[in-house]
């Protein structure tokens, strides 16, 4: 875990405060809760270049998945 320094409005430290006070829970658990929330939902999903980017030339793939894999690993 690492330690920052965040500098609230005047109001929104209070209602921090008041809402922790009433979920018996540090404020500074619920900043890293809202903090970890906030930047799941703005992340960017980042897709593998190679997603997409070649073609086995067949159409059955999804449907043979099991019986085109099975042995594989195996010597």
């Amino acid at each position: 875990m690492e330690k920052t320094t965040v500098y609230l409005d005047s109001d929104d430290y209070r209602r921090l405060k008041r809402l922790a006070a009433e979920q018996h829970r540090p404020s500074a658990e619920l900043v890293r809760e809202a903090v970890a929330e906030y930047t799941r939902r703005h992340a960017q999903h980042r897709v593998a270049r190679s997603v997409g980017a070649f073609s086995s030339g067949r159409s059955d793939v999804g449907e043979r998945a099991e019986e085109l894999l099975e042995g594989m690993g195996k010597q």
